[in-house]
C-alpha cells in the first residue's frame, strides 16, 4: 500500500511540473536592442513590440522626439526577424545608474519570463539626487511563450 501511494505521488508531482524553457545558444538567441537610462515610464512594465513601425514609434517615444529634424538623427537598430522584441520599463529611481547593458541568462517557466542582469553596482559616497526612468529593448527567441517579465538581478 506504501509503495503504491509513493507511485502515485511521485506521478502527481511530475504531472504538475511545467516544462521551462532555456535558451541553449544564450549569446545567439537573446540580444539588447537599445538599453537607456532616461525616458521609460514610472512604473516597471513591459510591452510586446508588434512590427518594425511599433518599434520605430517606441524608441522615439521613449528618447522624447518630436522634431522631424531630431528623428533624422536617430540611428535605430535592425529590427530582428524571427524574434519576440520585448520593451521592459524599469520604473523609476531617486539615484545610481540602473541601464541594463547585459543579459546573462533569460528562462520561461510558468509563463514567466526571467531575465537575469547584472546588479548595479552602489556608487558609494555623496550624489547629486537624479531621478531616472531607464528602459531597454530586447529580443527572444519567437518560440517563447509568456505573459509576465521578471528581472533577476545577479553579482
Amino acid at each position: 500500500m506504501k509503495r503504491l501511494l509513493t507511485v502515485y505521488a511521485a506521478m502527481l508531482v511530475s504531472c504538475a511540473n511545467t516544462p521551462s524553457q532555456k535558451a541553449s545558444g544564450m549569446q545567439k538567441s537573446v540580444e539588447i536592442l537599445v538599453s537607456e537610462s532616461q525616458g521609460g515610464t514610472d512604473q516597471a512594465g513591459f510591452r510586446i513590440i508588434k512590427d518594425e513601425k511599433d518599434f520605430q514609434n517606441s524608441i522615439k517615444e521613449s528618447l522624447g522626439v518630436a522634431d522631424m529634424e531630431k528623428e533624422s538623427a536617430i540611428n535605430y537598430p535592425k529590427f530582428p526577424k524571427n524574434k519576440k522584441i520585448v520593451l521592459y520599463n524599469l520604473g523609476s529611481f531617486r539615484s545610481g545608474s540602473h541601464r541594463i547593458t547585459e543579459i546573462k541568462s533569460v528562462s520561461v517557466s510558468n509563463n514567466i519570463l526571467y531575465v537575469e542582469v547584472p546588479a548595479g553596482e552602489p556608487s558609494g559616497g555623496m550624489e547629486i539626487q537624479v531621478i531616472s526612468s531607464p528602459w531597454f529593448v530586447f529580443a527572444v527567441p519567437s518560440d517563447y511563450q509568456f505573459n509576465s517579465v521578471e528581472l533577476k538581478y545577479s553579482k
